[in-house]
């Protein structure tokens, strides 16, 4: 049986072996989420929901957003958010033109909790920085390329990277300038998630 294990472990591309090995991050990752969620009472979607208003410009802070943010339902957003409202960890911030239409904000309750939350995968950040500056570099220039194509496929819905944003001029390799900052970037300094972002209109 050993063998055959190890037969088909040879026989496995390195592509099969990498997409393996970013789903066991993926679980762990939704371990750690759970362990946070068990302690303060709220679902994991919660927990990304409140992390995601906590970190991010009000104006995309609303149920349709969050919903293609995390490729789920606006119903599956609405009933998160209801529970977050009702305990009050969040606010409704009413548009002054239609009041029916509202971005969320976090409240002071939701502030305290936010600091206690946002720790949930410091094990990963340790774990990563028994890495040389050269090979942690070298996983996030890939991540943020694969990242970048899988949202030009439409597999990720939304993502605000430079490699997407109007901002950014470059050949997405080693050339990197954004526009407003007014500035080269080095490879470790592409966003993933940039708060400027403006989506490059074709």
């Amino acid at each position: 049986m050993a063998i055959l294990i190890l037969l088909i472990s040879i026989i496995l591309s390195l592509e099969s072996k990498i997409l393996n090995g970013l789903e066991r991050l993926s679980e762990a990752l939704k371990a750690l989420l759970w362990e946070k969620a068990k302690v303060y009472g709220i679902s994991p979607i919660q927990i990304q929901i409140l992390l995601f208003v906590a970190n991010h410009k009000t104006e995309i802070c609303n149920v349709s957003y969050l919903a293609k943010e995390f490729n789920v339902t606006k119903a599956t957003i609405s009933d998160a958010v209801r529970v977050l409202l009702k305990k009050e960890y969040l606010e409704k911030d009413y548009s002054p033109t239609d009041n029916r239409r509202y971005n969320l904000l976090v409240t002071s309750s939701g502030n305290s909790l936010v600091n206690n939350l946002s720790e949930y995968a410091d094990v990963f950040t340790q774990e990563l920085s028994s890495f040389d500056e050269q090979a942690l570099s070298n996983i996030f220039d890939t991540l943020s390329k694969l990242i970048f194509q899988l949202n030009q496929r439409g597999i990720i819905q939304v993502q605000r990277t430079c490699y997407n944003c109007k901002y950014y001029t470059g050949d997405k390799k080693q050339n990197h300038y954004c526009n407003l900052l007014e500035s080269r970037l080095k490879g470790q300094e592409i966003r993933i998630d940039c708060n400027e972002f403006e989506e490059t209109i074709n």
